[in-house]
């Protein structure tokens, strides 16, 4: 399996509104992580961007284009493609979702759930295995932000997660605001997932913000993170040690300023610092 540079610390996600700044900057952010599906052109303005962040920073891939829970057959022209930017960029980690986009041969603009049974673990797992032998990496899957639960599901989420990431000996990216968004729109409890994770497969972090809809949490990641969510966030800390961690923001994009503000609420909490509720609150 191919070994990159590593990550550490709490980095940001890398959007187009910020190349210039970075460029022109270069703001001290230990890494970056970029969504793999916009760099697969062989030119243009973002490859040769990414290409000269590359050259400051680490950077990490990831994706919404896998579809590694659909039943259609892996798409190998996209997977070349990944591969083919895996090599140029060489990432620290590859990561996509728990999820399925495509039916058929048509793609949809969401990530879609699955339920959690045994034949759709043996099916994921399938299909992780064929992914990462042909990227020659074990790759990390992050767990959902559902807005339903299915009633076909035999084992909870984290059970679930557990046994794919064992069975396919591949990662888990650890989506603190996903949990939580889940958890209320699902019904359980965030602290008891956090503290049934295994920890030795949690190789990322994310955080992000939601926006109430009162009947729902709707995963948006497109406000600061919430109170509860960092709350969250420190308690997978404790559980799983000091994970590399992203602040993800895609839509309301602010100022810089804003992510390396919310970046340094993250790395506080994994440099062990005590941060006070009222600090965690940010104003986009």
């Amino acid at each position: 399996m191919k070994s990159y540079p590593s990550i550490q610390g709490a980095g940001i996600g890398l959007r187009t509104e910020h190349y210039q700044y970075i460029l022109n900057n270069k703001p001290s952010i230990p890494w970056f992580e970029v969504l793999s599906d916009n760099y697969f052109g062989l030119g243009g303005q973002p490859i040769h961007v990414l290409e000269k962040i590359r050259q400051d920073y680490p950077v990490a891939l990831h994706g919404v284009g896998m579809s590694i829970g659909s039943t259609d057959p892996l798409n190998l022209e996209y997977l070349t493609r990944l591969k083919k930017l895996a090599d140029r960029i060489e990432p620290a980690h590859i990561s996509d979702h728990l999820a399925w986009i495509s039916v058929n041969g048509r793609y949809l603009n969401e990530l879609m759930p699955l339920p959690y049974t045994e034949e759709v673990l043996n099916h994921l797992v399938e299909r992780i295995l064929q992914v990462q032998e042909f990227l020659g990496q074990r790759i990390l899957i992050e767990n959902p932000s559902p807005y339903v639960s299915f009633p076909q599901s035999t084992m909870s989420e984290w059970e679930f997660i557990n046994e794919m990431t064992r069975k396919a000996d591949c990662y888990l990216l650890l989506d603190v605001n996903n949990v939580y968004v889940a958890a209320t729109n699902c019904g359980f409890n965030s602290f008891e997932y956090i503290s049934k994770i295994d920890p030795t497969r949690v190789k990322e972090i994310h955080l992000a913000g939601y926006e109430d809809k009162k009947d729902y949490l709707f995963d948006t990641h497109g406000n600061p993170v919430h109170p509860p969510v960092w709350e969250i966030y420190q308690a997978a800390i404790q559980h799983c040690g000091n994970v590399p961690s992203l602040i993800e923001w895609d839509t309301d994009i602010p100022e810089f300023e804003v992510l390396m503000a919310e970046a340094a609420k993250a790395q506080a909490i994994l440099d062990g610092i005590q941060v006070k509720k009222e600090d965690l609150v940010t104003v986009a």
